[in-house]
């Protein structure tokens, strides 16, 4: 009997483990992935005034260190989810808090990821704000495809 709970420990410890890197991931690559596409835009298509250049570096590193600080909160909403999972061995209060602190920080995320591109789209002008637009709107759907 004792060596089942312990391979169940094992197995949700596992499980926790595997659901947080998935959501670290998901949290945390993507946008990367579709940030590059945009700083390329930005620094390279988009023949940017050195004025410009100026204000989207300062809006750039300033959302740097914000990114930074939630994506180590959402590290630690993994930990606590899966702490939750391994305390409750199924689907309980803490489990439940733990989900929902993860989609806050992802939320949190994600909406000052927007305000960080509306930033930098308030410094283009129009030509180059189409061309941002339709670079962000293929970012957003490349994966729907």
């Amino acid at each position: 009997m004792l060596s089942r709970r312990v391979l169940l420990v094992c197995l949700i410890a596992f499980a926790a483990a595997i659901a947080g890197v998935f959501v670290g991931r998901l949290a945390t690559d993507t946008p990367r992935a579709n940030e590059t596409e945009l700083h390329a835009l930005l620094h390279s298509q988009l023949d940017l005034t050195a004025a410009q250049k100026g204000r989207i570096d300062t809006i750039e590193a300033d959302f740097a260190g914000r990114r930074r600080a939630l994506e180590q909160e959402m590290r630690a909403a993994n930990v606590a989810l899966a702490q939750a999972i391994e305390a409750e061995h199924g689907y309980g209060p803490r489990v439940t808090g733990a989900i929902d602190h993860s989609h806050r920080v992802m939320g949190t995320l994600q909406k000052e990821t927007l305000e960080h591109l509306f930033a930098m789209r308030a410094v283009l002008d129009r030509d180059q704000a189409r061309m941002f637009d339709k670079s962000v709107v293929k970012a957003l759907t490349a994966d729907a495809r």
